[in-house]
């Protein structure tokens, strides 16, 4: 039984789906009878270079188009196969040759990027003065690879995925004549895992349909293909800009328990971002791109909690609000400081806030103080963004003249290191001092300590906060 994309293989010009800037071009051409040399089609795969190649190579000759037949006047090369110069020397020798029945003999000439330098300069020869009845057309997916030499030669014409509407009437029709019955949701899925070509969405229609009997839905396509669900890709997202790495771990074993591939569920995440390209994502996408054999699933988990571990501030966190008991006020914490006396300026003022600068509520400031938390965040930002969005995910603590900020390890080590510490210290009024504590150890270390935790973001976490699997 024929592959239903073979089996709609158009064969002429005129039934070629989604490429009418080539189509409409060729068409013309041959009506006028203006035929060039040589031709460049080039474009993403699976968009239908080979198929308007094979076509617009008959008509040329007013050959009859069966996708079995074979012409002697229409040589396929696959130039990944014969890359050296002697392959090219060859077909020059051999386009010489007159045309057997048609009035031109046509090399079609796939993957024409995989030539070696020397075979590239054996074509130009031929390309330069070529004979009254050869044509060449050059087909490849990565046109940046092609000499220049060549490409000036040659008339170029671009290929570009097919839009996703007009793809599913296409295989809305298709479906209704092959007597598939299969809802729109399902065709939508289709349509994206085939990512805009004609031939990857045809074949996953067809594989789909040998499997599965009566009508094909969503969840069938989604239960065969391994696919994830749209929440779930969407929550996943949600954790990520919040830095919530508990459950970023949770979901991905999650998923990859139930079956999910990492490269299936990589690819599902980079498709989600790119509908969305919100700048907190972007570090993603350098490391979701390298999922793949081998050690796919460590490479997935791991794409996250690098990102973090080089440079963890990248993500911006939606200003989140921790609620204020209504009737009891928070604890005083006692910081230790090696004050013996108040400073006589200042008396000594606990104020707790939010990890993020946006409050719906107020932070009470110390009443003899020049420091405002808001205003030391805004001048912050003028000098880093990468040390105001870490600080967005700390805790401060204000004892007299002294600054204590509270961030989990990771964030730590972006504060503290040097560079960062100077544009600390930079925004300070000149009198205060800072320091930087560890949440996650800060329990481990002084029990007085401690109840400055409840203030600053109550639950300690155990793990180091790097890579939590």
């Amino acid at each position: 039984m024929k592959a239903l994309y073979r089996k709609y293989r158009p064969t002429k010009l005129e039934d070629v789906v989604g490429q009418p800037q080539v189509t409409d071009i060729l068409s013309k051409n041959l009506k006028s009878d203006k035929i060039s040399h040589a031709y460049l089609f080039t474009g993403p795969r699976g968009c239908g270079k080979t198929s308007v190649a094979r076509i617009f190579a008959h008509e040329i000759n007013n050959f009859d188009y069966q996708l079995e037949d074979e012409y002697v006047d229409i040589i396929e090369i696959d130039a990944a196969s014969n890359t050296s110069v002697d392959n090219i020397r060859e077909l020059r020798e051999r386009a010489t040759i007159a045309p057997t029945v048609g009035k031109y003999k046509v090399y079609i000439i796939d993957e024409i990027h995989m030539l070696s330098k020397s075979a590239f300069n054996a074509l130009l020869k031929t390309l330069e003065e070529p004979p009254e009845h050869v044509i060449f057309i050059m087909a490849t997916t990565d046109v940046y690879k092609v000499p220049q030499t060549i490409i000036s030669r040659s008339q170029v014409f671009q290929f570009k995925l097919a839009d996703n509407a007009t793809i599913f009437k296409h295989i809305k029709s298709l479906a209704k004549s092959e007597n598939i019955d299969i809802t729109d949701e399902a065709i939508e899925i289709i349509i994206h895992r085939g990512g805009g070509s004609f031939r990857d969405t045809i074949s996953l229609l067809d594989q789909l349909s040998s499997i599965k009997t009566g009508q094909i839905t969503k969840q069938d396509i989604m239960d065969s293909l391994g696919l994830p669900d749209d929440q779930v890709i969407n929550n996943l997202l949600e954790a990520y800009e919040n830095a919530d790495l508990s459950t970023i771990s949770d979901s991905l074993k999650t998923l990859i328990n139930n079956g999910v591939k990492p490269e299936i569920l990589a690819s599902e995440i980079i498709a989600k971002i790119l509908e969305n390209p919100k700048p907190a994502y972007i570090p993603l996408l350098s490391t979701l791109t390298e999922v793949g054999s081998p050690f796919a699933e460590a490479k997935l988990l791991l794409s996250f909690t690098e990102v973090f571990a080089k440079n963890p501030v990248l993500a911006s966190p939606t200003p989140t609000v921790s609620p204020t008991p209504a009737t009891t006020p928070a604890p005083t914490p006692q910081v230790p400081t090696p004050q013996t006396t108040p400073t006589p300026q200042a008396t000594s003022t606990t104020t707790p806030t939010s990890e993020l600068p946006q409050q719906e509520t107020p932070t009470p400031q110390p009443t003899n103080s020049t420091f405002d938390w808001q205003t030391y965040l805004e001048n912050v930002k003028t000098s880093s963004m990468p040390v105001y969005n870490a600080l967005n995910r700390a805790k401060y603590q204000l004892e007299n003249d002294k600054l204590l900020i509270g961030a989990k390890r990771v964030f730590k080590r972006i504060l503290e290191s040097p560079q960062n510490l100077k544009v600390l210290q930079k925004h300070l009024p000149a009198n205060y001092t800072l320091k930087i504590v560890d949440l996650e150890d800060i329990t481990k270390k002084d029990p007085t300590i401690s109840q400055i935790s409840d203030i600053m973001g109550g639950n300690i976490e155990e793990n180091d906060g790097d890579i939590p699997f």
